[in-house]
Order: C-alpha cells, then sequence, then structure tokens
C-alpha cells in the first residue's frame, strides 16, 4: 500500500439511539445510530404493517373483480383469431 494517502483506521464504538451499543472498526472513533439490529423491527420480529389512510384496503377493493386479467386477455386475443 501506498504511504499517507489511506485515512487512520480506529476501534470504534457505535452507540445507537436504543442504548445499544457495539464495537467495530471504522475512520471514526465514535458513531452515533439512529437503529441497530438489537431495535430495528426486522431483526427482532415485531414488524408491523402500517395501513395509513386504509391505502392496502383500497388497493384489495380496486383489483378484486379484476382476477388474473393477463388470463382474461389471453382469451379475447383467442377468440379475436378464431372468428
Amino acid at each position: 500500500m501506498k504511504d499517507d494517502i489511506h485515512p487512520e483506521y480506529f476501534v470504534t464504538q457505535v452507540k445507537c439511539g436504543c442504548g445499544n451499543s457495539f464495537t467495530t472498526r471504522s475512520t471514526r472513533p465514535e458513531l452515533k445510530v439512529d437503529i441497530c439490529s438489537a431495535c430495528h423491527p426486522f431483526y427482532t420480529g415485531k414488524l408491523k404493517f402500517i395501513d395509513t389512510a386504509g391505502r392496502i384496503e383500497k388497493f384489495k377493493n380496486k383489483f378484486a373483480s379484476a382476477g388474473y386479467a393477463s388470463l382474461k386477455r389471453g382469451k379475447k386475443a383467442e377468440a379475436k383469431s378464431e372468428s
């Protein structure tokens, strides 16, 4: 490696907003993060789907009657070619 072009590498203390802290290595001596693996919903298993303004229900209602649109299109194309 070339001399004097690489940044200093520190043993870094990472502190999360939830109170969890752990050690890693970085170019900064200390890092403060908002979310970590101890409090992130994906890792804790407490994942919630937030349905704001009923968007999921609106989507389901809009496309409930459509069914499989691609299959219906195929039948129309076949009917036109037979005529």
